[in-house]
Order: structure tokens, then sequence, then C-alpha cells
């Protein structure tokens, strides 16, 4: 097996490389099976909403005892694959949060700011830093910026400007990149990049969101899915539910992936 260190260190890399590293986030031990069984997959995130949902808990609410369970058990399906573990807001101690999955495997983890004050979340990192180098792992800290998905009302210009301020200060701090959700254009993008910069910045493809291939020529660095994974296979069972209700039958097209 690969060490923990390795897999953070390759981690690292792939945030760095020229080609936008895509990951399909997953949520269960057997959703890990399926997207690590494809040869394009090279690293695998966890999906905290999607976690939640799947243990019956709101997105935000689930105890860090479950998501630590759970993302240990995504850790062993991964196999050699590094996991990048969605950590919430940190649960209240960002360091201790990270010190205990990297304890189940884990190399990386979203963490999110909520739009707290700027010093309060920069000491957050510095502390999730602090806690890799004490477990001798160079965590790659994938720092979440809700710049966008917590504006209100205010333009569009304010929070470009605020998103590169918080994501200079993150990446200063030790952060790895810096994500920042929400539908981003073409032109958003590109200021974001300019910015914070090249390589450092990750997207999440939501519908109206640009492909992967044109975020990359854009220079960003990564691009995760969220929950809409879990809602993709929850639409697909429900619909094969629905038809099964109505008489039909399983399609020959089912893989038995479990």
């Amino acid at each position: 097996m690969t060490s923990t260190t390795h897999k953070a260190q390759r981690l690292s890399e792939l945030h760095a490389a020229p080609e936008i590293l895509r990951v399909v986030n997953v949520w269960d031990a057997i959703s890990t099976k399926a997207v690590a069984a494809l040869p394009e997959t090279r690293a695998i995130a966890t999906a905290g909403h999607s976690i939640a949902a799947t243990f019956g808990y709101a997105d935000g609410e689930i105890p860090l005892e479950l998501t630590l369970d759970m993302v240990g058990r995504i850790v062993e399906a991964a196999g050699d694959l590094p996991v990048s573990a969605d950590l919430d807001a940190g649960y209240g101690d960002a360091g201790e949060a990270v010190r205990r999955v990297i304890g189940v495997g884990a190399v990386g983890a979203n963490i999110e700011d909520r739009l707290r004050p700027l010093s309060e979340f920069v000491s957050e990192i510095e502390a999730v830093v602090a806690a890799g180098a004490v477990e001798g792992v160079p965590f790659a800290l994938n720092a979440r910026t809700d710049a966008f998905v917590r504006a209100g009302g205010r333009p569009v210009e304010e929070s470009i400007a605020d998103a590169i301020e918080r994501g200079r200060a993150y990446l200063d701090a030790g952060a790895d990149v810096v994500f920042v959700p929400g539908v981003l254009d073409a032109d958003t993008t590109r200021q974001l990049v300019a910015g914070i910069g090249e390589r450092k910045i990750s997207v999440i493809g939501l519908p109206g969101a640009l492909t992967a291939r044109e975020y990359e020529e854009l220079g960003v660095a990564r691009i995760s899915y969220g929950p809409t994974t879990q809602r993709a296979a929850l639409t697909a069972f429900q619909d094969l539910a629905i038809d099964l209700y109505r008489d039909g039958v399983v399609p020959e097209s089912v893989r038995p992936l479990n």
C-alpha cells in the first residue's frame, strides 16, 4: 500500500499539474469502488453533503465521528488513490479534525470559511498545516471560500475581490489550493485565476458551469461535483423504482458493480 505521506504528495502534484484534476465525489465504500475502478481516476474526494444524507442528516449537521467512520471506509475502498475529505467548517477545531482524518488515512480536505472573519479562518488554516506537520503528512488543504455562495445580493465584483483577498491569504497560510464554489463563468474565472494564481483555484461543476476542459484552459487546478453525483445516482434509482412499480423489468444494461 502507498504510504499516507506519498499519497499527500501525489495529491499536491495533481493540483499543480497542467491537466485539471477531475474528482467525481463519492459518499460510501461502494460508490468509491465504482469510481476507483475507472482508469481515469487519479484521486478520490468525498462529498460531505452526500455522506450526511446517507446517515439521514442535513448538510453540515453530521457528527464528526460518523464522518470519520465513513472516510475511513472510503480510504480503504480507494486503495492506493489519495483521498480528500469534506470536513465542512472544521467541526469547531479544524486542526484536531484534520489530525483525526489523517488517522483514518485521508491526505487532504475541504474546509469552508462560511465567510468568517479573514484572520479567524487564516488561524484555522495554520492549525491544519501544523496538524499535518505533527503527523508527518504534507496535508493538501482545499481551503473553501464562500465568497459567492454566501454573497447575498452584493455585486459580483465585490465577491470576486473578496475571494481574491481570502484566497491569497489562505495560500500564504499554507493551503494547497483555494476552492471557490459557485457557477463561475469564463470572465469571473479569469479574474480569480489572475488574482489568486494559476493552478491554485478549485471549482465545482454544476449545471450551467463551464466544462472541465474550459476551466483547465483558464488555469484552474481542480474540479469536483459535490452532491450532484449522489443526486444523479438517486435519480436513476428512483426512476428504476417507478418503472418497476409499473410492471417494468430491470434493464439488461445494469452492471453488477456491487
